[in-house]
């Protein structure tokens, strides 16, 4: 391991890739820890502490909510675009065709177009934050031209972030936005040892809960690695061709249908259709009268445990089948299979072939949700069992799947280079 990282810092390319992004994160980092004038501080974390909403999506855009930072909606409005585009492609054929039919060209038009609707969603997002924080008494009354100004800085923040992770992508090792959503996530760490140190030193009974606490995020972690890499082969074979005196095809190779093909995006989607209905009710708590009432109720039933973490189960199983449905077509794998000369051994090619796919398919798809849906709950079930809040990261949900996914992707593109390398040496 060691003799690895120092070839790699030995290979001028691939160390000027590495400090690159690394220099990416602490631009990312010193633009994430720049506050906006005005905000209350205590006023905001008891918003974050009513909301969990806020919690959730302040660990998935880089910790820059909490803190009102120039950046503070991150990659939120971008990741919103690309999945709203993703959806569009659908129920809407000239946009599938695009993104389907056109090749690379096609699929550059419609991430051009997440990009562009990355800037109304930044400017509308942040006037929604704003217009929240006011009603809150978190931020003080805005006049227009603050208004003005505050969502100019914070969509330019966002629109900064996207190209930052663009250039990553470009001239680093890896998915830019991946990495700066990563980097965002593991921000956090040097908070969670303060924490734990201080909870350990103050009260000494603590230690054997951070002991059980890591050793059940030990095994976590590794089924998570193990699921993320899970694949179901499908043999194919193809057809040998024959041009002139030579002789094409005859080989045999598999298509691969990964095990958590949706990623996390169920996760999230699951996230917002459970606490947004929270968020909104505890708006009408404090009203008095009827509305109060029931607006009390339906908060009190929606923060019980069992209840929250069942509804998550649920949808998370729910979105992994309907996210992979919009972006996984057997159809159109069957229908390339076939213009390329490929058949699966004992499967007529066409319809046959697309059926047979999607059969494994939801098969495969069904230990998949399951297996993300029990993951999305368990850092509730373990915070109960331990009562740490630290460290959540580490036990699962969103955040880790992130991690294990970017960490896994880097190291393999990591790899790669290092081997090209070895190739170009002999």
């Amino acid at each position: 391991m060691f003799e690895k990282i120092v070839k790699i810092f030995q290979i001028p390319d691939l160390r000027k890739k590495i400090l690159f992004v690394l220099g990416a994160f602490a631009v990312f980092r010193t633009m994430a820890n720049i506050p906006m004038p005005g905000i209350d501080p205590q006023g905001m974390q008891e918003l974050f502490d009513r909301f969990q909403m806020f919690q959730f999506a302040d660990l998935l855009i880089g910790g820059t909510l909490d803190q009102f930072s120039i950046v503070m909606l991150g990659l939120g409005p971008y990741i919103t675009s690309v999945i709203v585009i993703q959806l569009l492609t659908l129920v809407w054929p000239k946009l599938q065709r695009m993104y389907r039919e056109e090749g690379d060209a096609g699929r550059q038009k419609v991430n051009q177009y997440g990009r562009m609707m990355t800037v109304p969603f930044a400017f509308l997002q942040t006037f929604g934050m704003l217009t929240l924080f006011q009603n809150q008494g978190v931020l003080p009354s805005l006049n227009l031209l603050e208004m003005i100004n505050i969502l100019t800085v914070v969509t330019a923040g966002t629109v900064f972030l996207m190209w930052l992770g663009e250039l990553i992508t470009e001239r680093g090792i890896g998915n830019g936005v991946s990495l700066l959503i990563f980097a965002g996530i593991i921000s956090s760490v040097p908070a969670n040892v303060g924490h734990m140190v201080r909870d350990i030193m103050f009260n000494p009974e603590a230690v054997p809960m951070y002991i059980l606490f890591f050793l059940i995020g030990a095994p976590i972690i590794a089924s998570v690695v193990h699921v993320n890499e899970a694949r179901r082969n499908i043999p194919v074979s193809y057809a040998r061709r024959v041009r002139g005196r030579k002789m094409y095809g005859g080989a045999s190779t598999y298509l691969p249908l990964s095990l958590n093909p949706a990623g996390v995006i169920p996760i999230i989607f699951a996230m917002s259709m459970v606490v947004l209905p929270s968020m909104l009710v505890g708006f009408l708590v404090g009203v008095e009268g009827f509305v109060g009432n029931v607006a009390e109720s339906i908060s009190g039933f929606l923060e019980m445990t069992l209840v929250y973490g069942g509804l998550i189960f649920i949808l998370v199983c729910l979105f992994t089948y309907f996210y992979t449905s919009v972006t996984f077509d057997p159809k159109n794998v069957s229908e390339n299979l076939q213009k390329m000369g490929g058949f699966v051994p004992g499967i007529r090619p066409g319809r046959p072939t697309a059926n047979h796919i999607s059969y494994i398919l939801n098969r495969v798809l069904l230990v998949g949700a399951l297996f993300l849906a029990t993951v999305a709950v368990l850092p509730m079930a373990i915070a109960a069992i331990t009562d740490i809040e630290a460290f959540g990261f580490l036990i699962g949900g969103a955040s880790l799947i992130i991690i294990v996914s970017v960490v896994l992707e880097t190291i393999r593109q990591i790899n790669a280079q290092l081997q090209m390398r070895e190739y170009e040496t002999i």
